[in-house]
């Protein structure tokens, strides 16, 4: 398969990713009278089974990776090419801003917006390594072990890390960058974005620690 395609699969599928997690925040919102708890549930749902559906399609085509520190991993583990990388990360940004943008326009919001939900503090910092490091280290785990697990194992991790990390499971640069174009339940204030990207950086650096110690040598 040509390279221009797999980025597209990349491109392609971190747009619905993130239109799946916005959409569904909206919805739960609208829906949810005001109960964030509900709220919550339904947008964690609504991202894990997506997860799941995205992730067996685009597999086969670009290893659907969605996420710029799984991409860095593979680069890291000389699974891929910087140039694959630097290509794939473009196309996982692009996406997932339009992403946000068509989740914004299916409920008839403006196309654009700055989200003004601020999240930060050294709780949320923490739990976006946790996040992260759990998520890298679920990946690893499947594809030492059991590869046809990791469409599963992540849609479930991300599903339960949404309710047991006070950040509600960025954990994706990418995402978090597209966020900040929604001013709705999922969004986040461009003002939060670096330090959220840092700590999910930290966390994948801790998880490549933790899967060598784990599963050794050999490309997981």
């Amino acid at each position: 398969m040509s390279p221009a395609r797999k980025s597209l699969a990349e491109g392609l599928g971190t747009l619905l990713l993130v239109t799946a997690v916005v959409g569904s925040g909206i919805m739960a919102e609208r829906l949810s009278d005001g109960n964030v708890g509900v709220a919550l549930l339904a947008n964690a749902i609504a991202t894990g089974a997506a997860l799941y559906v995205l992730i067996t399609i685009m597999a086969p085509l670009s290893g659907a990776q969605f996420n710029p520190i799984v991409s860095l991993w593979l680069a890291l583990n000389k699974e891929q090419s910087f140039q694959t990388t630097l290509a794939y990360v473009f196309m996982q940004i692009l996406g997932g801003i339009l992403g946000a943008v068509l989740a914004n326009v299916m409920f008839d919001l403006a196309p654009v917006q700055m989200a003004q939900t601020v999240r930060g503090g050294s709780g949320q910092w923490l739990a976006e390594v946790v996040a992260s490091f759990g998520l890298l280290l679920t990946i690893m785990g499947c594809r030492h072990g059991r590869g046809e697990a990791v469409a599963s194992a992540v849609a479930l991790y991300i599903t339960s890390a949404y309710w047991f990390t006070s950040s509600t499971s960025f954990a994706n640069p990418a995402v978090t960058i597209a966020r900040m174009f929604s001013d709705t339940f999922a969004g986040i204030y461009p003002g939060s974005v670096l330090p959220f990207i840092l700590a999910q950086l930290a966390g994948m650096a801790l998880a490549i620690g933790a899967g060598r110690l784990l599963f050794g040598t050999k490309k997981t």
